[in-house]
């Protein structure tokens, strides 16, 4: 299992200190959420902060876009240094000419389904991606609960890689912690995105090992 630290639940304030303490804790990627305020209810930073705390770590910038044209933007996201780019099937742009701008950047790239989409959704594009987000709350505010009724999607989603024999990451994104991190491993998860869980702990080394093991 690979942690991903939510930014989303960090310092504003401290925004590159937060990705180093997040480093030397141990997480694996760092998880940038970048809302627009129209296609989810909140809106927190774009491409030049991404590009300003670039440099304060060389672990994988893992960028989330909740936005709906992600097209429009993929450039200016891997030009300031996300690794992965994933966007939302549900967004206004085209999947296949989304996916295949992020390639052309040498950019990883991944869907997002929200709670209400149907896994198979994303089926038709599986061996286009390096990574398919299932979210476990509905995008737009960290602290939400855990949806555990989302796990189903994460099982169909893995039997239908492993029937391919692809290598796509199944990632998870809401309101996990220690407390149903095995479901989610169990279910076939292997980037678990954790907000609160780490940031709130009075050691963040100590609950990404936790998560982990």
């Amino acid at each position: 299992m690979l942690i991903a630290p939510s930014l989303l639940s960090c310092d504003f304030s401290k925004f590159g200190e937060e990705i180093s303490r997040m480093d030397k804790a141990g997480a694996d990627y760092m998880h940038l959420d970048v809302m627009d305020g129209h296609f989810v209810p909140n809106i927190t930073f774009g491409a030049p902060v991404i590009k300003y705390v670039r440099s304060f770590t060389d672990k994988p910038f893992d960028v989330h876009l909740m936005i709906s044209e992600p097209l429009r933007y993929i450039d200016d996201f891997c030009d300031a240094g996300a690794d992965i780019i994933t966007f939302h099937i549900e967004s206004d742009s085209d999947p296949i000419e989304t996916i295949e701008k992020i390639k052309s950047r040498g950019v990883k790239a991944g869907l997002v389904i929200k709670p209400k989409t149907d896994v198979e959704t994303v089926f038709p594009y599986l061996d286009k991606l390096d990574m398919v987000l299932v979210m476990t709350v509905e995008p737009g505010f960290g602290g939400q609960s855990f949806m555990a009724d989302m796990l189903p999607k994460v099982e169909a989603l893995r039997a239908e890689i492993d029937r391919r024999g692809l290598e796509v990451l199944i990632e998870a994104d809401g309101g996990i912690s220690d407390k149903n991190i095995r479901l989610c491993a169990d279910a076939g998860v292997n980037v678990a995105v954790a907000g609160t869980a780490v940031f709130r702990a009075e050691n963040p080394a100590e609950a990404i090992a936790n998560l982990k093991k």
